[in-house]
């Protein structure tokens, strides 16, 4: 017996991982139309399985209908009468007989013959009888006949769909005339043959091909070419299902197409009588239709070799010559062969002596070198009695006949007769003459030609005149062959002529079992029909050495692998014309893998042999490098053709077949495949254009996985190269290759392992002797041995490699990994049909594992296992024991790289799991499965700086943050001034996005776990370093992030500081340094709830719940460029009012609005400067917003008594609405306006408790908080802030607040707002009575939180009205509550006081900067938040919000003296400078201590007030340029990396350092230039440490008591010299309130360089060589007063460049006179 190997290979991380096991078998399972009908149909028999009982069980249906004129009962039969109608062409047949068999499954027959008469039908020999029917259960298909008129339909019984419908049209049947037409399910048919398509796939257009064998040379246009083939598939669509359509019908006819779609057969004689076939792929269907026609033979091995062939050697000097120049070359090369001119006068059976003496001992030394001979024969005998052959043929009357006796033609031979193959006499002869023949010259196979014949009777022919012509070529079915009346055995030549061929072919194949015996036949046959592949196989005729016909080739080979004939190739390099170099050199590339690989040409033409352009051409090197390859590859060729034999499978392969989900390759026809796994991808054009599938690839050459997939492509190929790439789960068996078959089969043997994503791959292997027919146990003579394995797509380097056979390691192997591939040679002892394995490690190194279940750090074994993840217990804290297998879950295809971006297609793989992991029991349900199949990538390039990354669902709209963001209105349509590199990689799927200008790669997502469900999204991304910054809101103890496996949450939550906790803001954005120094951001857009993962691979895992992907990207390079560009994506952030920089104070638990003007008082008294008082909420009646509490009834004159001396308020508002009320205006009108947040489909609000309290109630603070809330607070409503109306009811609510038009008296004329709560908080978890959906409030991945989602806020399932009117939960937008609140609270302030105000609010997300400022939240009283509030600030810096600070001297807990002393002293610099506590607490601000704190206090405030126009001018610059305020030093000082961690020091600006006493020493930088030294630094009690840096001009100014008064002080400049003596400085400067463009009154300018300008930035400059302190204070009151005075009197503003310039060059005098001082 033959051996048949199977393949499988599976790799996991542990353990064994490679299993080959084979087994002696000898067959393998596993692997418009007219407008009327003609017919009505009459009667109808119900379907039965029985035959006639009139019949004996042995007659068949022709003999049982005709001679025992019974019915035929195996499926249904209808007598079918021609209704009245025009007739046609005359000689209507009136009655039909339909009859129809139910054969198998998926094979449906039926056909329409004369009622009356036997006409002529193809004989059943060529097909393989079925008997009996199939039960009706088991049929993959219905039937339906319509009486009148009559029509068939088949339908696919699964879904119903209507396959053929053959009422589109007429049934014609007329004496010469049948027709019959079928609407289709799709236009995607392949198939009907032989013509030059020119594609694979038809063109439906109105085409119409005719079919009747005919020998002419293949071209363009509709021509009927060598072969006849009725065959055609329909692909259904993207699911694979298909079908075919087969007529058995040798008469000449027609096929139109057409769109509808549509099909019409047209046939000029015998019977309608079609097969239709069923499959659930394209495969399937050709499977079922060769299994009537009949299978393929299985060739050779030899002929699976290159063939070498011409037509006229010039003789054997010539043919040798030929020969042996391609041996000298090493050219692999197996067969050559002879065409006619090795005859005697191109006559059969003969051997020009003359020119071809010896011609059997040139067949000799072929054999003895190991190469195979083929000859020619043709069916024309020279009609000569002189000739043997005519002699012995005619004696046993074995020629066509005519009415003259013998038919004759004209052949090369000359006057020639023609053998009837169809007579049962002819077997022998032509036998006997094969035979005899081959004594005299042992040829080794056999091609037949059918050359010209020529009628020689043509008005004689039958019929004459034709009633119907098809459109052949020529217009006469007569023209280049016998007449049409001329005699067969089975009938006239009119009905048999296109089944010459195929007789032809069978006789000849019987005669060669004759000559071999035992050993497979070798035949070629030109002429073919349906059936011929059992016999022959197929060369595509006469072409020419044209690029057309190179192209051409591919989709005619398609289709004759699609009729069951793979054995098939075109003429290689072309049979007609000289051929050039370089057309010949791609041909050999491309002819290199047609099945059959043979250069032939005709006479008269140049040679085109491999060896012909000389031993240094590029042909010939080329064409010896594809040789090479083929028969390495021989073995996997070999048994795709036993799969061809056994099975019916194609060898060479439409994309289609394989690929039939992907639209794109349903068309495809310039690439092919060899079986399942290897792709060509032959050059055609100028540019090679292809099409990778779906799927991994593998470059033959390299064995390096390709990055295209699913996608076409430019294909760089140079002049020696064409595409070839192995497909990823595919193992391929390989043979080191020799010049001949026979010497190859003889050396080891070898596979290549092509790994697919889930690291496994498979395949066969069958191996007989490569001749010999299969009929016993095969033993290989060469005990070849497997030696070599290269496995493909080795992710890992595997370690402890061993070969084992019999359970015994094999110490000679080695293993060697390089860039993914692993090659195990040495191999010994490893015969064929023997069983080893193979065994390695891959160890995961801890930084690459990537947590698979991180709801559970201490998941058990089995549980991670069953979610598909590798389990491995550790020791080492942090790192995951339950973690990814690389094995990706989305391979990304359709790649399209495009001057604005990339986009791809991203496809959920199957069974995306290890083999390891697929070994555990699976659990029912993961709760983080429901992966989305279809995803889209689109990365887009918006500026040269920022680009955008996106990942999507295609199949369903998700939800998508409403935030939006200022993108350009156009991408950019170049990327070649872009500061970053994208590039796809697709085995497996990541995006790497690299700098330009250094090569590093900044984000590279090729890790495992990316995920897409529905409520779970996960992404992880090597990083460039460890110095990642951001992300928020979240305390923690440094600024740059904590590396070692830290996870931050992100979701709004009312948590104070808590290390880890997730709290007000979610900022999912973040800053990374580069080794470089380079920086960048990365904001990803999602409100879901989220964490992020930070491993010191360096690496960052997102995980939210929701939403989409959505990354921008901002390359800096600098770190405050990355901020600027991110708040020009976010928006900058608000400009504050001068007033609002001032020191603020604030306390929750002010009992009266008396006690707020005592502490007032007390402030003045104590002269420390102070500017905004707030109130929190106890100026509220019962909590609630928009009341006035009856001990808060004279806070309206004391906010306007402390106004009147420059003094600013702030009140505080909630977003809960008490609904308990029975006159609260406020609900009443939320109520009106319909603002409240509500249950999903229901008008119910969702009630909360937060701090408004029940009317009428006595509220006992002595009772516990839950106590309290259950007796005493009341129901509460939450606005909709990201609904339409809610905006205008808050602005009204304000506006009533601000005014209080019915008591004005209580109106309160704030000028700024602090919105608290708005997470939002809620007392209660959810809603009153609790929340109604399990799986939103606790999802089945829970970001960061041991608590659920609604904890402290509102129910997941409430929903939000977005303002295009769309719904949403509040599951995705819960931390957009603050967010969606700022604004309109912010637009009312300004509305309501006409000034620029300030708001400032708990929660934020990205861009709420640019309508309010933020507060670090409840805070404690304790050292470490006063350290961590400088993170705190740097952080909202980079997150686009500089107005922050935090609650001086702490908010919970009481303050300790020293501590707020320090507290104050930093305080005074945050750029929100407020001391606020809450109730129960000892008081904190300043004047609550003692005089010795008051003076503390006053003293680092006035210093801050001094430096107000410094801030002010940062705070502006902020808001134009989106410059920080505070600045880490490493944004200064970014090049040395010492700054990269310093985080208890900060920058205001570029130009002071400061350096606050966080614990009882302070460490912290020096103001030397270069890389900085560490110095201590004096600080006691009364002192913080303040630097100015050197280069750089501060605007000063005297302070006062508020920014009313300092305001109207005079200015000054420090002037801070570099070591070059030099600084610059600016300075902004209006009136500090008004809103918009801020342009000063005419009586106020700013003072710059240029001196009078307005609103404007302008450089302070100031050089002096000469001056050798540090810095120098310049007092410059007198240029003040001219520049009022000069300012007073500008009336016309042209005069102001004079003006500036006068004032300019006074102003450098007089800085000369004060530094000649």
């Amino acid at each position: 017996m033959a051996i048949f190997i199977i393949l499988i290979l599976s790799i996991h991380e542990h353990g064994r991982s490679f299993h080959l096991r084979s087994s002696s078998v000898s067959f393998f399972r596993d692997l418009k139309f007219l407008s009327y009908r003609s017919f009505t149909c009459l009667v109808k028999v119900t379907p039965s399985n029985t035959l006639c009982n009139c019949s004996s069980p042995l007659l068949l249906q022709d003999a049982c209908r005709w001679q025992r004129k019974c019915c035929w009962n195996t499926g249904l039969t209808a007598k079918l009468k021609k209704l009245s109608s025009p007739s046609l062409f005359g000689n209507d047949i009136a009655d039909a007989l339909l009859t129809a068999e139910y054969q198998t499954s998926s094979r449906f027959h039926f056909k329409i013959t004369d009622f009356n008469e036997i006409r002529y039908e193809v004989p059943y020999e060529n097909i393989n009888l079925v008997n009996g029917t199939a039960e009706n259960s088991s049929l993959s298909y219905d039937i339906e006949v319509i009486k009148k008129p009559f029509s068939i339909r088949v339908l696919r019984k699964s879904n119903q769909r209507v396959l053929l419908d053959t009422g589109i049209g007429p049934l014609q049947f007329d004496q010469q005339y049948l027709q019959l037409s079928f609407r289709l399910p799709s236009s995607n048919v392949y198939g009907l043959g032989e013509h030059v398509h020119q594609q694979y796939l038809h063109n439906m257009s109105w085409n119409t091909w005719p079919i009747f064998t005919r020998d002419t040379t293949p071209r363009q246009g509709m021509i009927n070419l060598y072969g006849a083939h009725t065959f055609f598939l329909c692909l259904e669509d993207t699911s694979g299902a298909s079908f075919g359509v087969f007529l058995m019908n040798s008469n000449a006819m027609e096929v139109t197409l057409q769109p509808a779609p549509a099909i019409t057969y047209r046939t000029t004689g015998g019977i309608l009588d079609f097969y239709i076939f069923l499959g659930n792929t394209p495969e399937q269907v050709v499977q079922e239709y060769l299994e009537v026609v009949g299978r393929p033979f299985l060739p050779s091995y030899w002929s699976l070799g290159f063939q070498l062939s011409r037509r006229d050697y010039g003789g054997i000097d010539g043919l040798r010559q030929v020969v042996q120049r391609n041996r000298d070359a090493e050219i692999p090369y197996d067969v050559q062969y002879s065409d006619i001119d090795y005859m005697n006068g191109s006559r059969d059976f003969t051997i020009d002596e003359q020119a071809y003496p010896q011609l059997s001992d040139f067949a000799k030394d072929l054999h003895d070198n190991g190469q195979k001979y083929v000859i020619i024969l043709n069916p024309g005998i020279i009609s000569n009695t002189n000739d043997e052959v005519y002699f012995n043929g005619s004696k046993n009357r074995v020629w066509i006949m005519s009415s003259r006796g013998f038919a004759t033609g004209e052949g090369y031979a000359g006057e020639s007769v023609f053998p009837d193959f169809t007579n049962p006499a002819s077997l022998p002869w032509w036998t006997q003459q094969v035979t005899e023949f081959y004594n005299r010259l042992e040829f080794d196979g056999v091609w037949i030609v059918s050359y010209h014949f020529r009628c020689k009777y043509p008005l004689e022919n039958y019929p004459h005149c034709y009633v119907f012509s098809p459109g052949v070529l020529d217009g006469s079915l007569s023209v280049g062959t016998l007449c049409m009346d001329t005699e067969f055995y089975s009938g006239l030549h009119y009905d048999v002529h296109s089944l010459y061929g195929y007789t032809m072919a069978k006789a000849t194949n019987l005669a060669l079992d004759a000559v071999f015996s035992s050993k497979r036949n070798f035949l070629l046959s030109r002429s073919t029909f349906a059936g011929s592949g059992k016999f022959a196989g197929h060369w595509l005729g006469n072409n020419a050495a044209s690029w057309d016909d190179l192209r051409w080739s591919i989709p005619s080979i398609l289709e004759f692998n699609l009729f069951g004939i793979p054995l098939v190739g075109a003429n290689i390099c072309g049979y007609e014309n000289n051929v050039t170099e370089e057309l010949c050199t791609r041909w050999m590339q491309l002819g290199a893998f047609y099945p059959l690989s043979r250069n032939h040409n005709g006479p008269e033409y140049r040679d085109q042999d491999p060896a012909a352009f000389g031993p240094n051409s590029l042909l010939l090197q080329s064409s010896r490098h594809y040789l090479n390859i083929r028969y390495t590859l021989l073995p996997y060729l070999y048994t795709l053709f036993y799969r061809a034999h056994t099975l019916g499978e194609t060898v060479a392969r439409p994309l289609v077949h394989e690929f039939y989900q992907d639209p794109a390759t349903w068309a495809v026809h310039e690439q092919f495949l060899w079986g399942p796994g290897l792709l060509i991808t032959p050059v055609l054009y100028e540019v090679s254009k292809a099409y990778i599938p779906d799927a991994i690839w593998y470059d033959y050459e390299t064995g390096l996985a390709v990055q295209w997939r699913k996608q076409f492509i430019d294909m760089p190929l140079p002049r020696d190269r064409i595409g070839l790439h192995l497909r990823g789960g595919y193992i391929f068996p390989i043979q080191e290759p020799n010049i001949t078959t026979e010497a190859s089969r003889k050396n080891p043997l070898g596979l290549i392992v092509a790994l697919d994503y889930k690291r496994e791959a498979k395949g066969q292997l069958y191996w007989d002797d490569g001749a010999k027919i299969i009929n016993g146990n095969y033993v290989d003579p060469n005990n070849i041995m497997f030696t070599d394995i290269r496995i493909l797509g080795m992710d890992k380097e595997p370690t402890d490699c061993n070969v084992l056979f019999n359970g015994n390691k094999i110490s000679t192997s080695t293993c060697n990994y390089n860039a993914s591939v692993l090659i195990i040679s040495n191999l010994t002892g490893l015969k064929l049909g023997q069983e080893f394995s193979i065994e390695w490690k891959l160890v995961v190194n801890d930084l690459e594992k990537f947590n698979c279940f991180p709801e559970d750090p201490a998941v058990s074994e089995e549980r991670c296992k069953q979610r598909g993840c590798l389990w491995e217990q550790t020791t080492a804290p942090g790192v995951p024991i339950c973690f990814y297998d690389t094995i990706p879950q989305y391979a990304a295809s359709n790649i399209q790289y495009q001057p604005t971006g990339i986009t791809m297609d991203l496809t959920l793989l199957e069974n995306s799991t290890s083999a390891q992991a697929a070994a555990a029991p699976r659990v029912v349900s993961d709760p983080l499965s429901g992966k989305i199949n279809s995803l889209r990538l689109s990365v887009t390039y918006h500026t040269e700086n920022m680009l955008q990354v996106k990942i999507y669902s295609t199949s369903n709209k998700r939800y998508e943050v409403p935030v939006p963001l200022n993108i350009p209105s156009s991408p950019l349509g170049y990327s070649e001034n872009c500061l970053y590199d994208v590039s796809v990689k697709t085995n497996p799927f990541g995006l790497q996005i690299q700098r330009k200008s250094s090569g590093t790669v900044i984000w590279d997502t090729q890790l495992p776990g990316f995920t897409f469900s529905e409520m779970f999204l996960s992404i992880s991304t090597r990083l460039p370093s460890h110095y990642i910054y951001g992300f928020g809101e979240t305390d923690h103890t440094s600024l740059r992030r904590n590396m070692s496996w830290n996870t931050w949450g992100m979701f709004a939550r009312d948590e104070p500081p808590l290390y880890k906790k997730n709290s007000y803001g979610v900022h999912p954005y973040y800053m990374a340094l580069e080794d470089n120094s380079n920086a960048h951001g990365v904001l990803l857009l999602n409100s879901n709830a989220m964490d992020v993962t930070l491993q010191p691979t360096p690496a960052l895992t997102y995980r939210t719940i929701g939403g989409i992907l959505d990354f921008y990207m901002v390359l800096g390079p600098t770190p405050e460029l990355v901020t600027q560009q991110y708040t020009q994506l976010i928006g900058r952030p608000a400009m504050p009012p001068y007033w609002a920089l001032g020191f603020q104070l604030s306390r929750y638990g002010y009992q009266s609005d008396a006690e707020i003007g005592n502490l007032y008082s007390a402030m003045v008294a104590a002269r420390i400067p102070y500017d905004v008082q707030h109130v929190d909420i106890d100026y509220m009646d019962r909590k609630l917003d928009f009341t006035l509490s009856p001990n808060f009834q004279n806070l309206s004159v004391l906010i306007n008594q402390m106004k009147t001396n420059g003094m600013r308020f702030i009140l505080v508002l909630d977003p809960a609405i008490s609904g308990n009320e029975t006159h609260y205006l406020t609900f009443t009108r939320g109520q009106e306006n319909n603002v409240f947040i509500k249950w999903p489909d229901s008008n119910d609000i969702v009630w909360g408790k937060v701090w408004p309290e029940l009317p009428n109630v006595n509220v006992d603070g002595s009772l516990d908080l839950e106590t309290q809330l259950k007796l005493y607070r009341a129901y509460v409503a939450f606005p909709d802030f990201l609904r339409s109306s809610t905006a205008s009811w808050w602005k009204k609510e304000i506006e009533e607040l601000y005014s209080n038009p019915r008591e004005p008296q209580k109106s309160l004329k704030f000028d700024g707002l602090r919105i608290d709560m708005n997470e939002p908080s809620n007392f209660v978890d959810g809603a009153v009575g609790g929340c109604r959906s399990e799986i939103l409030n606790n999802p089945p991945y829970m970001p960061a939180r041991n608590v659920g989602l609604s904890s402290k806020t509102l129910c997941m399932e409430s929903e939000q009205i977005l303002p295009d009117g769309s719904r949403v939960q509040h599951y995705d937008v819960h931390s957009l509550y603050g967010w969606s609140q700022t604004r309109p609270t912010y637009e009312a302030m300004q509305e309501v006081t006409g000034e620029r105000g300030i708001v400032i609010t708990r929660s934020t997300f990205p861009s709420s900067g640019r309508w309010g400022g933020h507060w670090l939240g409840d805070n404690t009283a304790a050292w470490d938040q006063l350290r961590k509030s400088i993170i705190g600030m740097m952080e909202f810096s980079l997150f686009g919000i500089p107005y922050t600070g935090a609650d001086i001297c702490g908010f919970f807990g009481d303050a300790e003296y020293e501590m707020c002393i320090r507290w104050m002293q930093l305080g005074a610099f945050y750029p929100f400078s407020r001391n606020h506590n809450t109730a129960g607490t000892r008081r904190q601000d300043p004047v609550s201590w003692n005089s010795t704190f008051e003076g503390y206090a006053r003293n680092v405030l006035l210093i801050r007030y001094a430096l107000l126009p410094y801030l002010y001018t940062l705070m502006h610059k902020a808001h134009t340029e989106g410059s920080t305020v505070i600045r880490p030093l490493l944004y200064e000082f970014t090049d040395d990396n010492t700054t990269w961690d310093i985080d208890h020091q900060f920058m205001l600006g570029p130009a002071i350092l400061i350096s606050p006493v966080l614990e009882s020493v302070s460490f912290s930088g020096s103001g030397n230039n270069s890389a900085g030294e560490w110095k201590t630094l004096e600080a006691p009690l009364d002192h913080i440490n303040l630097h100015i840096r050197g280069g750089y001009i501060l605007p000063w100014q005297v302070p006062g008591m508020n920014t009313y008064f300092s305001r109207r002080n005079f200015m000054g400049l420090t002037v801070a010299l570099d070591n070059d003596g030099k600084a610059e400085g600016q300075l902004f400067w209006d009136d500090g309130q008004s809103i918009g463009e801020y342009k000063p009154p005419k009586s106020l300018h700013i003072v710059q360089s240029n001196f009078v300008t307005e609103a404007q930035h302008v450089p302070l400059g100031l050089k002096n060589t000469s001056l050798k302190s540090a810095y120098l204070i310049i007092i410059i009151y007198c240029l003040l007063l001219l520049c009022c005075y000069i300012s007073k009197k500008v009336l016309n503003v042209h005069l102001a460049e004079k003006i500036e310039n006068l004032i300019y060059k006074s102003c450098l005098f007089l800085l000369n006179v004060i530094a000649d001082t």
